[in-house]
């Protein structure tokens, strides 16, 4: 027992000591390295630096002589020194009281320089690459430029090209970074296919989105490049397109772009669910602020009970009531829509509930992403202000207006929190594209005295100097005639939604029995006064002057009376003594007399030259069209006057008219159905004669399948014009058949009929046609929205004429008919 006592208590002291010492050793290892870690820098010791400054380093690494610096210090160290782009390598180390801080410089780019490229610009790459001369050279930002370069090749239907990246000494640390570019060849879309439709057809989907199969224009039109971005949208496109035409339930299941590398193309399936077709249940306003009529807001309301559902309707509806609240002072009032599905009678019931929302201001208005764009011309189309209560219904109307400018690409608007609880930031994010467009155009014009060969080739930029400014300058050409033009519009004069501009042209002709020369002008404003009715007033001037076929300019004589052969008498005539005019005066002498053509009166006018116009003018024009250029639902009706009189030579009241109405007769096969009529009338102001080119000249523009100047009083064969018109027209037009419609071919078939009568020279020898004979005609038409403009010929055949008439059955010019 005594032994085995022994023995455990000299164990238990040699693991006690044993314990001591290890306890002492680690404490005494620990201490070391906690000094290691955090010892004093007394210096900072800078090496391998050639370029850069030691004391410029020395900054970066904001360490302080004296400081404790620890091995986590040391390392944010190297990572501010590689943060600023200057070195390719950094090392820290401490030795004792010195901090030594080891780097090997980045070379410096001499210059940046592509090779290979022809269909994108050097200038354009450049500011596509991070990579810049007499900056520092990364191999890293190299090759993300690499990456953009591709970027920039796939967005203009080049996915196949290759870029890759070199560089060259050129001595003392210098580089040059060379981007070698292979450019391929075009990447098409080979088709468009839609998957579980069955309302519309596939060409009618396809017409409606963006995205284009590659065909014999696409070369021009560029519209078969594919880009997801691009896709994406076409998604949103279908699913407003359904939206608004009653399948609430619509959704895009899946859109997949696949490309074939042995053919270099996309093969793009879209797959939908159409879902049911709803149409609008009952329709409800409740209002959960006291002292809100609700039964006098429903006349705000787009939404009618057993109308097709339609989400824009419904969008409509919201503006409309969050505006009258807002005008009504409860800036901060809520409106939400509630629908109730009744999936057995396929309706859709819409309760408008408004509530008082949460008191939130915006505290400010930040845009990204415009680099051409003025901040001011993206702020003006909010509703809102800095400062003014937030309404999300509001902000969305600004989102629409700004994609409508067609200023950007895209256009996102999101928030985020201000300094207080009840500031929201409104963040606006947009992506810009060209707003600038070179158009050259041609055709061939068959009717009137004009009819030849016509080109046009004009400027336009929507977007001025990132001002939203329009300017057009144009120029346009045909057999016997010149025309040029300018306008400029500023859309928010004086900072407010007033659409002020000028234009100003020049127009020669030397066609028919005599020349012209037009040059004039106009000041215009514009105001809306709602979103669908605008009024326009206008001053305008005009300054003709008249000549014979070879060129003669007259001037006015008014000194003698004439009279012809056969003892008819023709006052204030002009011009230079004729021996062979069979013109003499009243005592019979040979008279002073222009070479006349057949009509006397057309003579008389043109001894007026030059006759100068001073009017002004107004005009109201309610819109409701769903596409300006394409239209297919909607009305648009405009009506004016014109008084002349301000100075100048005439002295008149003018009052025209128009109107059309465009209906989709059939959505399946894009049937567009159409009906326009138009009228006016002229009449002296202060007792004098109406001169003969201040009166209507009307032809194939009321009813086709006459001359340019077809119709209307006659004077021996020559138009004298009327004094009153009106017209009209039935229309459908519809794709063609066994043509894909991305060629944009359609067909057209019409009825017209018109009149244009009333003359100040009714009752004077050969004048014939100032009655109100009706004319009318009936014909086929083809349209092509083609790259350089809309063009369509026409086949009319007028079935009801006068004989003095003069006809053209077969028309072809650009087209411009609303």
């Amino acid at each position: 027992m005594m032994a085995g006592t022994k023995i455990l208590r000299t164990a238990s002291a040699v693991i006690l000591s044993s314990t001591v010492l290890a306890a002492t050793t680690l404490g005494a290892q620990l201490a070391v390295v906690t000094a290691v870690e955090a010892a004093v820098v007394n210096r900072i010791e800078v090496r391998g630096n050639s370029r850069v400054e030691a004391e410029t380093i020395r900054n970066f690494t904001r360490i302080q002589s004296g400081q404790n610096v620890s091995e986590a210090e040391q390392d944010e160290v190297v990572r501010r020194l590689f943060a600023t782009g200057l070195f390719s390598d950094v090392r820290v180390s401490q030795s004792g009281g010195t901090l030594v801080v080891q780097v090997d410089e980045n070379q410096i780019v001499n210059q940046v320089l592509f090779q290979g490229n022809s269909k994108i610009k050097d200038e354009q790459l450049m500011a596509a690459v991070q990579t810049q001369p007499r900056g520092a050279y990364s191999s890293a930002t190299a090759q993300a430029d690499v990456d953009a370069i591709s970027a920039a090749y796939t967005s203009i239907g080049r996915s196949d090209a290759v870029v890759s990246v070199t560089t060259q000494q050129v001595g003392e640390n210098r580089v040059n970074v060379i981007y070698n570019i292979q450019e391929g060849d075009r990447t098409k879309i080979a088709s468009i296919s839609i998957v579980g439709n069955n309302a519309f057809s596939d060409s009618r989907l396809k017409q409606t989105i963006a995205l284009r199969e590659s065909g014999l224009l696409s070369f021009i039109q560029r519209d078969d490049i594919y880009d997801e971005d691009r896709l994406r949208t076409d998604e949103e496109t279908l699913r407003r397109f359904y939206f608004n035409r009653g399948y609430a339930d619509f959704r895009v299941i899946s859109s997949v772009a696949e490309l074939d590398e042995t053919q270099n193309s996309y093969f793009i399936t879209i797959t939908v669910d159409e879902g049911e077709r709803y149409t609008f249940g009952n329709v409800a306003i409740d209002s959960t602020i006291p002292g809100i009529d609700s039964e006098a807001l429903y006349s705000e309301l787009e939404t009618r009970p057993g109308e097709v559902y339609s989400a824009k309707d419904v969008e409509e509806s919201l503006v409309n009531l969050t505006n009258s609240m807002a005008n009504a002072g409860f800036a901060f009032a809520q409106v939400t829509p509630r629908g109730d599905r009744d999936f057995t009678n396929r309706t859709i019931a819409i309760n408008y509930v408004i509530d008082q929302g949460p008191r939130a201001y915006v505290e400010r208005i930040e845009i990204r992403g415009n680099t051409k764009t003025r901040d001011y011309v993206i702020r003006r189309e909010f509703d809102v202000s800095e400062g003014d209560a937030f309404n999300q219904v509001l902000i969305q109307r600004a989102k629409q207006r700004l994609e409508d400018l067609k200023f950007f690409e895209k256009v996102s608007i999101s928030t985020a929190p201000g300094a207080e609880p009840d500031r929201v930031i409104v963040i606006v994010d947009v992506v810009e594209k060209a707003t600038g467009e070179l158009s050259l155009g041609g055709g061939y014009t068959t009717g009137g005295d004009n009819a030849g060969p016509v080109a046009e080739v004009g400027i336009t930029e929507r977007n001025f100097l990132g001002r939203g400014q329009f300017i057009k300058v144009s120029a346009g050409f045909g057999k016997d005639t010149r025309n040029y033009n300018l306008s400029f519009t500023e859309p928010y004069f004086l900072g407010r939604r007033l659409a002020a501009g000028f234009d100003v042209y020049r127009s020669e002709s030397t066609s028919g029995d005599y020349d012209s020369v037009r040059t004039g002008g106009d000041v215009r404003l514009a105001a809306p006064i709602t979103e669908d009715l605008t009024a326009q007033i206008a001053y305008n001037y005009k300054q003709e002057e008249f000549g014979d076929n070879n060129g003669t300019t007259y001037n006015r004589f008014t000194e003698s009376q004439l009279i012809d052969s056969s003892g008819n008498i023709f006052e204030s005539t002009c011009g230079a003594p004729n021996p062979n005019s069979n013109i003499v005066d009243l005592n019979g002498n040979a008279a002073v007399a222009p070479p006349y053509t057949d009509s006397p009166i057309i003579n008389l006018a043109i001894c007026e030259s030059p006759y100068i116009t001073s009017s002004v003018s107004y005009s109201l024009i309610y819109n409701t069209l769903d596409n300006a250029s394409d239209p297919r639902e909607g009305f648009i009706i405009q009506g004016g006057q014109e008084f002349a009189g301000l100075g100048g030579d005439a002295n008149f009241i003018k009052t025209t008219g128009k109107a059309s109405y465009f209906k989709l007769l059939n959505e399946e096969y894009d049937v567009i159905g159409q009906l326009s009529s138009a009228g006016g009338n002229v009449s002296t102001l202060g007792g004098d004669n109406l001169r003969v080119f201040d009166s209507f000249f009307k032809g194939q523009d009321i009813v086709r399948g006459f001359d340019y100047k077809g119709i209307g009083p006659r004077q021996n064969g020559v138009s004298i014009g009327g004094t009153n018109y009106a017209n009209a027209s039935a229309e459908a037009t519809f794709p063609l058949p066994l043509i894909s419609r991305d060629y944009g071919f359609r067909g057209a078939v019409f009825a017209d009929a018109g009149s244009l009568w009333g003359s100040e020279f009714e009752g004077a020898p050969g004048v014939v046609g100032t009655d109100a004979a009706l004319r009318a005609s009936a014909g086929v038409g083809l349209i092509w929205a083609s790259p350089f403009g809309p063009l369509r010929v026409n086949y009319a055949h007028p079935f009801v004429k006068e004989d003095f008439d003069e006809l053209q059955e077969f028309s072809f010019g650009f087209s411009s008919r609303f």
